[in-house]
């Protein structure tokens, strides 16, 4: 089968991680595949050298006449069985385009609760026609996005997203190297990983630090991204006096083995689709701290500790919590996370659940 996998981006998201882990497995699977991308420098790409990356060169407004018609010819050219979109815009110019070729079958992909504002839910409306049918990365997801009008309930379905287990699993032995490299010795290691903007709040993490360490100080905080709230979160740390305890590690290639060297992994997102970097860290048999938010409660079940969004009181409370687990407790629950993720959320699982969709011929009996 011939598969073009289309995204907004490939930067370090992810949504990102999702697809060029689906690419490498497609391939694996003897189907031949392309990745188009729309803006960016990519971050993130496909281990298989037998997956062709290309740019539409999607970098401005002005753009978008010529973008257009860069992703037509080069569907026209592949004329691929499968045009899997994801992501807002790369499945808002899938759809269009449509308009102006024929290509057999289209799936749009949304990857969270919250993909902007009325504007774009209704572009979503709009434009669902074009899609075969469309796919969210969690019940919930698929849930907000039919209460905001942008689909039918009919017109999209749940599909996990898929952690590659043998990438991201505990390392004793590269967890005291990684831990040696951070300069921590018997310090607890925090870990939180995403992009530094509004949706992953860490400006909530932050706060809860600082009241953290009003009660014990034996603990650092590494977050790995970058974004647009870099400026402002330094600031941030200035001026709740917490520089000792922070250290902003910028993009990073070594997050199963971050995930590896850390006592606990927090994710303080306002929202969130699926929250990929909660699934990994459980692969890696950490202890999570997790706002409850889109579909994070579906990924951790019993398996974390889950607390309201947008409250740093309660997550500082929960944080201190998993500090004070002793190894026993901790191992037990690291051990119930890996499993969770193994029998619900494995790359594997998550491949054949769109191999599936990719074969379907009637859409209405799903």
């Amino acid at each position: 089968m011939k598969i073009l996998l289309v995204i907004t981006g490939l930067g370090m998201g992810g949504a990102e991680h999702v697809v060029v882990n689906l690419a490498d497995n497609l391939v694996s699977r003897g189907n031949q595949v392309k990745i188009a991308y729309l803006t960016g420098e990519p971050v993130v790409l496909p281990s298989n050298p037998d997956v062709e990356v290309f740019s539409v060169g999607f970098n401005s407004s002005k753009d978008l006449f010529k973008a257009y018609f860069r992703l037509r010819a080069f569907v026209k050219k592949f004329r691929p069985d499968v045009v899997h979109s994801h992501m807002f815009h790369a499945n808002l110019i899938s759809r269009l385009l449509r308009l102006t070729l024929s290509f057999s079958r289209l799936i749009s992909t949304a990857h969270n609760t919250n993909e902007g504002g009325k504007l774009r839910m209704l572009a979503y409306r709009l434009t669902d026609y074009l899609a075969d049918i469309s796919t969210n990365v969690t019940d919930e997801a698929v849930a907000a996005f039919i209460q905001k009008g942008a689909v039918k309930h009919d017109r999209m379905v749940s599909i996990t997203n898929g952690i590659d287990v043998n990438k991201f699993h505990f390392d004793p032995e590269k967890s005291i190297e990684k831990r040696a490299e951070l300069g921590v010795n018997n310090e607890k290691v925090i870990l939180a990983v995403g992009r530094l903007n509004e949706q992953k709040d860490y400006g909530n993490l932050l706060n809860a630090v600082a009241l953290l360490k009003q009660k014990r100080q034996d603990f650092k905080v590494f977050i790995v991204g970058d974004g647009p709230l870099k400026a402002e979160l330094l600031e941030l740390v200035a001026n709740l006096d917490i520089e000792s305890y922070i250290e902003f590690l910028g993009i990073q290639r070594d997050v199963p083995e971050l995930m590896a060297a850390c006592d606990t992994f927090v994710l303080s997102s306002a929202w969130e689709g699926f929250g990929l970097v909660v699934a990994e860290a459980m692969s890696c048999e950490r202890v999570v701290v997790a706002t409850d938010c889109g579909g994070v409660a579906e990924v951790v079940g019993s398996c974390g500790i889950l607390v309201e969004p947008k409250n740093h009181k309660a997550l500082a409370q929960a944080i201190g919590e998993s500090l004070e687990l002793n190894d026993s407790a901790k191992a037990k629950l690291g051990a119930e996370a890996r499993q969770r993720i193994n029998e619900k959320f494995s790359l594997d699982a998550n491949v054949e659940a769109y191999c599936k969709l990719y074969a379907q011929t009637d859409f209405t009996k799903l």
